[in-house]
């Protein structure tokens, strides 16, 4: 067996030595190395908490503005919606403080009209709507729904003409007396006082035929009657003093204006106008001429 010398085993030791300093160095080297990656995740990983944090409070701010956001356009849809009340509630009244309030008024021996009482416009009708080509008169703004009435009813060859349409105070007056005379007390079933009478409205007119002409009684007989039961309340128009009534004797001719939306209704309900109550029938004033 070889033995070694002392030399050798002294540089083998340093070798070791040396060895297991560098060994050491390596490991204090990666152990520093460690640390500092350590040091680094967990500040990568505070880094990473923060901005997690950072993420739920703008989250947090988001669902809030959202909430203002919505809020406020709740706001603003109510205050839109108030604005726009207001605005109809003026509309309303503007086109209210335009119209005669007389226009529905039950003055057959209900209301007085006042004997300085006109429309506020009047036009003259057309001649080939008159009996004989006779000169009457009819509200504006009454005067298109007529129209379309006399040409649907000529289109439909129904014979229709207008034997009286506007009456003044006075005109109403000379037209009573001259009843009078003729029939006595017994005028009052079929002639309204001055002041009562719905032709000074304005919105109202007689119908005949060509064939009847004055002689208009037996006008209930006339297809042109049956015609105006379908179909009146289409142009704004009702029967004022059907059978039975407790103002005047059935007067067929006798057709008031009152718009489309209460005739309509007068005519699906087979109501009276002169049985409604007058705050019902008020209701439609503003819309009269629509």
């Amino acid at each position: 067996m070889k033995k070694h010398t002392h030399p050798q085993i002294i540089a083998t030791i340093v070798v070791l030595v040396v060895l297991i300093l560098a060994l050491a160095g390596y490991l204090y080297y990666g152990w520093g190395k460690y640390k500092i990656l350590t040091k680094n995740l967990e500040s990568g990983n505070n880094k990473i908490v923060e901005l997690e944090t950072n993420i739920i409070n703008l989250v947090s701010e988001n669902e809030m503005l959202v909430y203002q956001l919505q809020k406020e356009k709740g706001i603003n849809e109510s205050f839109s919606a108030q604005i726009s009340e207001i605005a109809g509630t003026v509309g309303i009244l503007d086109k209210l403080s335009k119209t005669d309030k007389e226009l529905l008024q039950k003055y057959s021996k209900v209301y007085f009209l006042n004997e300085h009482f006109i429309p506020q416009e009047i036009s003259l009708i057309d001649p080939k709507f008159t009996y004989d080509n006779q000169e009457e008169h009819i509200h504006t703004r009454v005067y298109p729904h007529l129209t379309k009435l006399m040409n649907d009813a000529t289109a439909n060859g129904v014979p229709l003409s207008i034997i009286s349409a506007y009456r003044s105070f006075d005109t109403q007056v000379s037209l009573k007396s001259s009843y009078t005379v003729v029939y006595g007390s017994g005028a009052n079933t079929f002639s309204a006082d001055q002041g009562y009478s719905e032709h000074q409205l304005g919105t109202t007119v007689d119908f005949t035929t060509p064939i009847l002409g004055s002689d208009f009684s037996k006008f209930n007989s006339e297809e042109s009657y049956k015609w105006l039961r379908n179909n009146a309340h289409r142009y704004g128009f009702i029967l004022s003093y059907p059978e039975e009534n407790a103002y005047y004797q059935f007067e067929p001719w006798h057709w008031r204006y009152v718009g489309i939306a209460l005739a309509t209704q007068l005519h699906n309900r087979g109501e009276n106008f002169y049985d409604v109550d007058q705050r019902e029938i008020d209701k439609y004033l503003v819309n009269i001429f629509d």
